[in-house]
């Protein structure tokens, strides 16, 4: 009786320590669709936040994520844990929401077909209840693509006059190339400057 005792309590401060720690770092949703780019801009931020611009070489191969990724990025001031949730884990993505203190909202500004569900993927994101203050970043990937649309088109589709009218979290767009490292530098120093409440 008294060993099973002593398990517990170990067992109870081990989980105190792993929760102490993870709680030191900020952490990031990485969410959008299935084949936006997640996980090639993870890769491409991990390598840029630890070797700088001229490190990045050529872009890494992914496969669609299935579950999630983890990657802690080392920034100047301190340090955040990027969450990759898959874009099939959709439906299952609110139960990251509590612990995060940022997202990252990802699109493919060169998939026409895609945006509509896109678009009803982030307005569910920022009407979500954890998500009410937390700062939002929405990146529109693959600038490089030659048949991507531009800002100006994509935000009209977006309707994100009317999505940065009615969140009630502080938004910020960029326009993106993981593959080529156009804007990554951006996305870290907007990871830097984000205040957690």
């Amino acid at each position: 009786m008294k060993l099973h005792r002593l398990h517990a309590t170990t067992v109870a401060s081990v989980s105190f320590c792993c929760k102490t720690e993870m709680s030191s770092n900020d952490i990031c949703l990485l969410l959008g669709a299935t084949g936006v780019g997640k996980t090639l801009l993870m890769k491409r931020l991990q390598k840029l936040s630890l070797h700088g611009l001229g490190e990045l070489g050529e872009a890494p191969s992914t496969l669609p994520t299935v579950g999630t990724n983890l990657t802690d990025l080392t920034l100047k001031k301190k340090k955040v844990t990027l969450r990759e949730l898959g874009g099939c884990m959709g439906p299952i993505w609110p139960s990251y929401f509590k612990d995060c203190s940022s997202v990252i909202f990802t699109v493919d500004s060169a998939n026409i077909a895609q945006i509509s569900s896109s678009c009803i993927q982030l307005l569910s994101v920022l009407s979500a209840e954890p998500l009410h203050s937390v700062s939002v970043l929405i990146l529109f990937n693959k600038r490089d693509m030659p048949c991507t649309m531009s800002l100006v088109e994509i935000k009209s589709l977006f309707r994100m006059d009317d999505i940065i009218a009615s969140a009630t979290q502080p938004l910020t767009i960029l326009e993106l190339s993981a593959h080529t490292g156009q804007g990554l530098q951006e996305v870290l120093s907007w990871l830097e400057s984000i205040i957690v409440k």
